[in-house]
């Protein structure tokens, strides 16, 4: 299965609880931190719910 990269690049301050559950999830926890992950739909389906806060890359 394909690899992604996921930085956060835009701050979670301010942001409704759900994005910041997504984030952490995810394992974003502060801003310009970088995570890989399998490209599952259900990873898929998180960064996209939070795609204004993050930048993704493929592997």
């Amino acid at each position: 299965m394909a690899k992604i990269k996921v930085t956060q690049v835009r701050s979670r301050i301010n942001r409704p609880m759900r994005q910041k559950l997504t984030l952490d999830a995810l394992g974003l926890t502060r801003n310009q931190k970088t995570v890989e992950h399998e490209a599952t739909p259900q990873v898929l389906g998180m960064v996209n719910k939070v795609k204004h806060l993050v930048s993704v890359e493929k592997v």
